[in-house]
């Protein structure tokens, strides 16, 4: 297969980008579109020019590492499928494909195909955490989860914080992945005694990192690679007023970002 490569290429978060044209053959049905572009990155190499720079890391669609939008599609635009994962087989000989990097103000663009998604670590950082106990280990029956809860749990573990939500997103909103993390622990017991502080406070966070606000287009859920439902945005919202309601009845201790976001 030969195909054209239309890629973004910026040198630093500093400089001014464009979209360089490439041609690259010897591609096979068979190989990923991570390793397309690692044959590109070869041949640029060999004639000594700067290699496309890509974020990846286990290439297994695991990690969330890898991700940029291919001709306007987040991951290349096929459901429940990374980038990584991406196959060239869904593509034809002389196709030309367009490469560029998530496109929102709170991912900076570093290089090239690669944004700085630390704002997704902050906002896990401001209430990703569940009281454990500690000690010997427990009986494996001690807290009894209900299924419904357990199969909850799991689901909104899966979200990988790939970014894909935020760029699909016409506001280039964080809730669906917001609502992930939040969820994630809100429904087990474990994350009870934090329940609301964790809702005060990453909700708080996420409006910090300046991100935007959700008006239920739903383009979230379509490019998730983890298909996480937006139901779960639902959720989190109802967490939310639980927990703006019980701080009027009783103080929560909140952080100084959430009392400063509820002055706003």
């Amino acid at each position: 297969m030969k195909l054209t490569l239309n890629v973004w290429r910026q040198a630093s978060a500093n400089r001014a980008g464009s979209f360089v044209t490439y041609e690259v053959s010897g591609i096979t049905p068979d190989m990923s579109f991570l390793e397309m572009l690692d044959v590109l990155n070869e041949d640029l190499l060999t004639k000594g020019e700067a290699p496309v720079a890509f974020e990846h890391d286990c290439r297994e669609g695991i990690c969330g590492s890898c991700g940029f939008l291919v001709n306007g599609k987040a991951h290349g635009g096929h459901k429940g499928t990374t980038i990584c994962q991406l196959a060239m087989r869904f593509f034809k000989d002389g196709d030309s494909l367009t490469l560029e990097p998530w496109r929102a103000k709170a991912f900076p663009v570093i290089r090239d195909l690669v944004v700085d998604r630390s704002s997704f670590d902050r906002i896990i950082q401001s209430g990703g955490f569940i009281t454990v106990p500690t000690g010997s280990a427990p009986n494996a029956n001690a807290i009894l989860v209900p299924k419904e809860n357990s199969d909850t749990a799991f689901d909104a573990a899966a979200c990988i914080g790939c970014g894909a939500c935020v760029a699909a997103c016409p506001n280039a909103s964080a809730m669906l992945f917001t609502s992930a993390k939040i969820t994630h622990l809100n429904v087990l017991p474990q994350g009870q005694p934090q329940r609301d502080q964790r809702s005060l406070n990453m909700v708080a966070a996420m409006k910090e990192e300046m991100f935007g606000t959700c008006t239920n287009h739903g383009e979230c859920e379509a490019v998730c690679p983890k298909e996480i439902p937006l139901e779960f945005i639902g959720k989190m919202n109802r967490d939310l007023a639980r927990a703006v309601f019980k701080r009027r009845r009783e103080p929560i201790p909140v952080s100084p970002l959430v009392q400063e976001a509820m002055q706003k």
